[in-house]
């Protein structure tokens, strides 16, 4: 599989985000974020919001659903497992799953804005 990138666009400050998708580390977790960003199966992150922002730490963005933060939807049924704990939360700019435990990724993603452990 073949990384590619994803990007968000950002209307207040206006901004273009552009995140690499690790297809080869990450795949299922990569096809699922392409996919929504794209809108390519009839939903995704347009016109969603960040529902969640913690100074100094993350900014959440992907409740589909529900806009706030217990909704979100998976391209794989309602929720997946992401299967990868290699990568790490390494510094600003890292595009992660949000989850409430084991296999239960879904739509809802974090932008770190410092480096978590």
């Amino acid at each position: 599989m073949v990384n590619t990138a994803m990007f968000y666009d950002i209307a207040e400050p206006s901004s273009h985000i552009s995140f690499e998708l690790v297809a080869d580390k990450i795949p299922k977790t990569t096809g699922h974020i392409h996919a929504v960003s794209t809108g390519e199966k009839g939903f995704g992150y347009k016109g969603s919001c960040f529902h969640r922002i913690i100074p100094g730490l993350l900014c959440q963005d992907g409740d589909i659903t529900c806009h706030h933060d217990t909704g979100g939807k998976s391209i794989y049924g309602q929720k997946f497992d992401g299967g990868n704990f290699i990568l790490k939360h390494s510094g600003p700019g890292i595009l992660c799953m949000a989850n409430a435990g084991p296999d239960t990724n879904s739509s809802q993603v974090f932008i770190c804005t410092a480096k978590t452990e």
